[in-house]
């Protein structure tokens, strides 16, 4: 993994010199493994995340907003029991180890203050987030380890706490010496590759690190020294090199960035294993740099796991839909051939005096045709020359008057698949389960889901889902809808009718409104604006997208619509660009 015990100690020096002294004011668990603590003081405040789900184990500060559970966890509260008040001493770390202890000072039900201890272990298999009291007693954990019966270290309330084992047979890289060095080349190395040497020769070092120490020795992340023929003096200069800046503390916070703007991986040093393939970027800080790979990447892919089966029913409501909308059309193209058929009709009419019944084909003179010529027409043997007239006439009528149905229905199934986009593009921008649920009662009225059911009442709903506000350079508020419910209910509810009203031309996306309270959005306003629309649209990825705006007294709602669909007038059109970083920004 990237964040190994050097990366994290990188981040313990960063997060020393500014959370050390603050004050605990708050504690949340907006996921299973996921504590978030609000500081104070200094005339500063910061909220300091810890992670320590299994792919995406963590610490750091973040700006991030999380949405509380409906009630608070267990561990959560007695987190706030113990923590809240308290004051952060220190932080320290195991050396080698992927361990961080946060010391507290804190007062107990009494009023008695004592020093516990929050231990961060980010070993991977085995990540557990620890309280520790002042007499090095587990009061309790997140992941409960072990018991009478287990061969592996115990981490239960009321025992004593130990340590996570250290791995067995490896060096620790900040306490190598050349002598300890030779030793284990000599010993291991032979036909390795030089990453997998220092992988199974040293702990706190990732696959990344290792990979790149062999790029700086030999140009060539699988090189084998032995092949080399240098001895591994190459392999051991590039090593204690990065250790010796280690040991002092220099430390820059590096991103590697895929080729479409993804995050791929991140280091305490510059990457250049890549070359030019990937994109190296500087973070401001190690905080910014993992808030960016992982906070907004980790809760995106927790929702979509969470909410899989609601956005697999509407999945399969469009498909379905869509496998209609094919069958229709394809009726309709049928009833273009219609006029053939009343034709046919006529010829038989025309006819009559030389067929007798029993035909199965009849060869006429085709004056329908504008050059003449003969025409083929089949005939039902077991009907009369009139009755296969009448049988042409009655097919023409059934494709006339199919037509004028299948119009109708196909009009009304592309209005419904649409509508279903937006929800799959709502479901996309959702950020909690209140979004969620908001949704989902959407489909229900819409009769897509069943409502849920319990003995003795209805579910109680959760309170509604604000919408997502901005503040403009210039000091404007912009609001935005996630989904259709808070569509409909900021543009033909809450909006001024002198507000300006913004959407992506075309495509679906959120509502978006500058509360102007009638005076003239000025230029800048109106550009991050559109921006905004732009990034919370089906365009996301787009470069440059149309997006219209006029004033919300010149939206109406669509006759008979699904919520979110509205028509407008009155409009004019601004091309934005979907801009990640500046609707963050603008975000409060």
């Amino acid at each position: 993994m990237p964040l190994d015990a050097i990366c994290l100690a990188a981040v313990r020096e960063e997060l020393s010199g500014q959370i050390s002294g603050l004050k605990i004011d708050k504690v949340q668990q907006p996921e299973r493994e996921v504590i978030v603590l609000s500081l104070r003081g200094r005339n500063e405040s910061h909220r300091l995340l810890i992670s320590v789900g299994a792919h995406d184990m963590r610490v750091h500060l973040t700006k991030h907003g999380f949405e509380n559970p409906a009630s608070p966890p267990m561990f959560c509260m007695l987190m706030r029991k113990h923590l809240v008040g308290g004051r952060i001493i220190s932080i320290t770390q195991p050396p080698a180890e992927r361990v961080l202890e946060f010391l507290i000072e804190a007062p107990d039900a009494l009023g008695v203050t004592s020093v516990k201890r929050l231990v961060v272990e980010l070993i991977a298999k085995s990540t557990n987030l620890v309280l520790v009291d002042s007499e090095g007693i587990v009061t309790d954990c997140l992941r409960r380890v072990g018991g009478d019966f287990s061969e592996k270290r115990s981490v239960m309330p009321g025992l004593m706490y130990r340590s996570p084992p250290a791995q067995d047979g490896k060096v620790d890289p900040f306490a190598a010496t050349e002598e300890i060095w030779r030793e284990r080349y000599e010993m291991q190395c032979g036909e390795k590759t030089a990453e997998k040497w220092l992988i199974s020769t040293f702990s706190a070092l990732s696959p990344l690190i290792c990979r790149e120490i062999a790029w700086r020795a030999y140009g060539d992340c699988d090189a084998r020294p032995e092949s080399v023929g240098d001895g591994g003096e190459a392999l051991k200069r590039e090593f204690f090199n990065l250790m010796e800046k280690s040991k002092g503390g220099v430390f820059e916070p590096w991103g590697i960035i895929n080729e479409d703007g993804s995050p791929r991986d991140f280091s305490y040093t510059q990457i250049m294993q890549y070359e030019s393939a990937l994109e190296m970027r500087r973070a401001e800080s190690f905080s910014q740099m993992l808030e960016s790979h992982y906070t907004k990447t980790a809760q995106l892919n927790r929702l979509r796991q969470r909410f899989s089966a609601t956005q697999k029913t509407v999945k399969s409501a469009r498909e379905r839909i869509l496998r209609k909308l094919a069958a229709q059309q394809s009726d309709l193209e049928k009833t273009a051939q219609r006029d053939i058929m009343r034709e046919c009709g006529d010829l038989i009419t025309a006819n009559l005096y030389q067929m007798e019944k029993g035909e199965s084909i009849l060869v006429a003179q085709d004056y329908f045709a504008p050059e003449g010529g003969v025409r083929e027409i089949a005939l039902d043997p077991l009907k009369s020359p009139q009755q296969n007239a009448a049988k042409y006439y009655k097919d023409y009528n059934k494709a006339k008057t199919a037509e004028k149905y299948l119009t109708e229905q196909i009009r009304v199934g592309q209005v419904e698949a649409e509508y279903l986009e937006s929800v799959l593009e709502a479901i996309s921008m959702a950020e909690g389960e209140r979004d969620m649920e908001e949704i989902r009662r959407e489909l229900a009225s819409s009769g897509y889901v069943r409502e849920k059911k319990v003995k003795g009442g209805k579910v109680k709903s959760p309170p509604a889902a604000e919408p997502m506000r901005f503040i403009s350079s210039t000091g404007m508020q912009i609001l935005a809808g996630k989904n259709n419910v808070q569509n409909d209910q900021l543009t033909l509810k809450s909006a001024l009718k002198s507000d300006v009203w913004l959407h992506t031309q075309k495509i679906h996306g959120s509502h978006v409104i500058i509360s102007c309270g009638g005076a003239e959005p000025d230029e800048r306003t109106l550009f991050e604006a559109a921006a905004i629309a732009a990034y919370y649209s089906a365009a996301r990825q787009s470069g440059k997208v149309p997006v219209d705006y006029t004033q919300v007294r010149n939206v109406k709602k669509a006759s008979g619509g699904r919520p979110g669909m509205v028509i407008y007038v009155g409009n004019k059109t601004v091309m934005a660009v979907p801009d990640e970083k500046l609707v963050e920004s603008l975000r409060v």
